[in-house]
């Protein structure tokens, strides 16, 4: 299969993995997530991540910020007030910021104190969701290391080799998700500081056969591994299935091969809009006009020295 940079195909093997097994990935269903954080311990657990932040946000009921270097599995929480879902309590204008007081609820006993709504239904919901690399078919992060460090995996997944990467950070800037960051701290006392940092899809365990940390410790089965085709339509359905029982603004993200980045290896379902979670509503890998800047480029060069070579003729006649 030719290389590409953007558009559908099989990453693992046009990366020339030959025999390349099915590829694998996360579903991660935010209808079911209970917002434990057993991912996020197991994640760091595993794969022996630093500490990086245990008091609450101050904006959220949380203490991760976003994902990062340290944060390979991140638990978002956010309260929406004034909807539950489409159905009971009709479509709401959606506030982006993050959840905080409402002005009638100044007086917070009162307002744990009243009444329930005439129908008995609540006049608020929460959304959480466990956010994690993507795992882009067309991943920006990968097209622009300059020294090999991040490659693709059999499996189709994207990992970085610490022993390689020497720290340049032009990954970091080439991720429209914002997943990627260098590991901040000296260097003999943080380990892997200045490294390039993200999930792995806990690459050795999938390749002793075993599931990801994050999915085995889930509860809930919130994030389910395996094959990205079968959890690809095993999320539509799944949509499917919320859109009879009245979330009509249930959707799947990260499954269209058609996208941005030609669709990703962790894929999920959400309860609103992609911007209310945080995730960019069109993603679009950074390398994806290298090709035609590089053709032009060429033409360009092409036309200027034609016109060099025409005025050095042209002045010795």
């Amino acid at each position: 299969m030719p290389n590409s940079l953007f558009g559908p195909l099989d990453p693992a093997p046009d990366a020339g993995w030959q025999d390349a097994p099915d590829r694998k990935g996360f579903l991660t269903d935010t209808s079911v997530c209970i917002g434990c954080k057993a991912c996020e311990v197991a994640c760091k657990e595993w794969n022996m991540l630093p500490e990086d932040g245990l008091d609450l946000l101050g904006s959220s009921f949380d203490n991760s910020k976003s994902l990062g270097a340290s944060t390979w599995r991140q638990v978002k929480f956010i309260e929406q007030p004034g909807r539950g879902d489409d159905t009971v309590l009709g479509r709401q204008p959606v506030d982006l910021g993050m959840p905080g007081l409402r002005p009638d609820d100044e007086a917070l006993p009162a307002a744990l104190d009243a009444a329930p709504a005439a129908d008995g239904k609540p006049d608020f919901r929460w959304l959480m969701s466990s956010d994690v690399c993507k795992h882009c078919t067309h991943a920006g992060c990968l097209d622009v290391c300059p020294t090999g460090s991040l490659f693709r995996t059999e499996f189709g997944t994207v990992v970085v080799q610490d022993e390689i990467c020497n720290g340049c950070g032009y990954c970091v800037a080439a991720c429209p998700f914002g997943v990627i960051e260098r590991r901040p701290g000296s260097k003999g006392e943080v380990t892997n500081a200045g490294v390039a940092q993200k999930c792995t899809l806990c690459y050795d365990r999938i390749g002793a056969g075993q599931t990801p940390a994050c999915a085995q410790a889930c509860p809930t089965e919130s994030i389910q591994f395996g094959d990205v085709a079968e959890l690809r339509e095993r999320g539509r359905a799944r949509v499917e299935t919320l859109h009879e029982q009245g979330y009509a603004s249930a959707r799947m993200y990260g499954d269209d091969p058609h996208d941005g980045v030609g669709g990703t290896g962790a894929m999920f379902l959400l309860l609103d809009e992609p911007e209310v979670y945080g995730l960019p509503p069109d993603p679009v890998v950074t390398t994806k006009d290298l090709a035609d800047i590089f053709r032009k480029g060429g033409v360009g060069g092409l036309t200027l020295l034609v016109g060099v070579a025409l005025s050095f003729l042209g002045g010795r006649r």
